[in-house]
């Protein structure tokens, strides 16, 4: 009997259990209509000439190679001419000339098209019918809008237990 009740006792006594519970529910929207947006990269001129064995002019000096002149940022290169230093000799001779875009007097409207080698434009999006709803119970509803729109709906539950 003795026995029975010191069982008891330590049973009786023994701490109860301890857990603590953390439970998170968070939900989001994003939706974006984007902005009309240009953007443009303009090329530069370049001109290179190299050869062995010419003579080079401009046509005014001999052994010269001119620059040109340049109008409206874009480089205009002299005429250049080469003649062979030796007859019968070896000789290479190479000219390469990329025209360069023009400096624009305004700024380009969305949708045109200016004088540069690379250009990119977009048309600002139209809202239309973009929407976006979360329930409490992680239901989601994401209606398209019009072009150049995004919708993200997110739902994020977490559970914890220490």
């Amino acid at each position: 009997m003795r026995r029975a009740l010191v069982l008891l006792a330590m049973f009786g006594l023994a701490a109860p259990a301890h857990a603590d519970v953390t439970h998170r529910l968070s939900s989001s929207v994003q939706l974006n209509v984007n902005s009309a947006a240009t953007q443009a990269t303009r090329i530069g001129s370049s001109y290179s000439v190299s050869g062995s064995g010419v003579a080079t002019t401009d046509g005014t000096t001999a052994n010269t190679i001119s620059t040109g002149a340049i109008t409206s940022g874009v480089m205009a290169p002299g005429n250049i001419s080469a003649t062979q230093v030796t007859s019968g000799n070896a000789f290479s001779y190479s000219a390469s000339y990329t025209q360069a875009d023009a400096v624009p007097t305004s700024a380009v409207s969305v949708g045109d098209v200016a004088n540069f080698g690379s250009m990119t434009s977009n048309a600002a999006g139209t809202a239309g019918s973009l929407a976006g709803t979360i329930t409490s119970a992680g239901a989601m509803t994401l209606t398209a809008g019009g072009a150049g729109t995004q919708a993200t709906g997110q739902f994020v539950t977490e559970l914890t237990v220490d």
